[in-house]
């Protein structure tokens, strides 16, 4: 399994950069996790839209959905040129039903939704979800294929839960939003700590910190990781292949 990080941002992109976002391939097949500000242009560096297979929404805040229009739109002309065969399949919850349909558009990209309690097959993984703490319904996301998982939290709190859903992962990938003094003030998002707790707890070997804040010095959010987490852990790194 390989995993890009496509952008690192929480929120809004830095300049020239996109929101957190990865892609994964395995055995040829391509999902993209996550499509938010600044994704479709960066994800062309690694792959041709064309080539993508899947596309995986874990919520419907801007950072995370903001880039589904062009990718349709790039789908469309696509499929006008006949580089594109088939469909692209774009899984999300449909707890949010207006945000779900615009996922399915004029035959070019079909919404299929994916829920919490559910594991399905793509491609080579096994995929399931579980619930997270936000302000709007999001899904944690895990990989899983020939012994190996990779987790991904998505946008989350604290939640224990996840301690079970990311137990003993080769990878995860957590969202690290917040500095040390905002955790009790700014809800949905951990901290580098909490973050390093979390991967501490579940017992995973290895610990990518994305969702990053523009403010402040991003070195304390790593160290505060390091203080928590005696694995491996690094700020995950635009266009670095990691291989699980």
């Amino acid at each position: 399994m390989k995993i890009i990080p496509i952008g690192i941002w929480g929120g809004y992109p830095n300049k020239n950069e996109a929101t957190s976002a990865f892609l994964i391939e395995q055995e040829g097949f391509r999902c993209l996790v996550d499509c938010g500000s600044g994704v479709i242009a960066a994800v062309q560096n690694y792959t041709e839209l064309r080539e993508l297979n899947a596309v995986i929404i874990s919520h419907y805040h801007p950072d995370h959905i903001a880039d589904i229009g062009v990718l349709q739109h790039a789908a469309m002309v696509g499929m006008q040129l006949k580089e594109w065969q088939t469909p692209l399949l774009i899984y999300a919850h449909d707890k949010d039903s207006e945000e779900f349909s615009k996922l399915s558009y004029k035959g070019v990209t079909e919404g299929r939704a994916i829920q919490a309690s559910e594991t399905m097959e793509l491609g080579p993984w096994q995929v399931s979800f579980c619930e997270t703490v936000h302000p709007v319904y999001c899904l944690a996301i895990k990989f899983t294929a020939n012994g190996r998982t990779a987790v991904f939290t998505a946008d989350t709190g604290w939640k224990h839960e996840l301690l079970d859903f990311a137990r003993e992962a080769d990878l995860l990938v957590a969202e690290s939003n917040l500095y040390e003094k905002y955790v009790g003030i700014i809800q949905g998002h951990l901290s580098g700590k909490q973050a390093g707790e979390l991967a501490e707890q579940a017992g995973v070997k290895q610990l990518l910190l994305t969702h990053l804040p523009q403010y402040g010095d991003l070195a304390e959010i790593l160290q505060a990781a390091k203080s928590s987490y005696t694995g491996e852990v690094e700020f995950a790194k635009i266009g670095k292949k990691y291989m699980i």
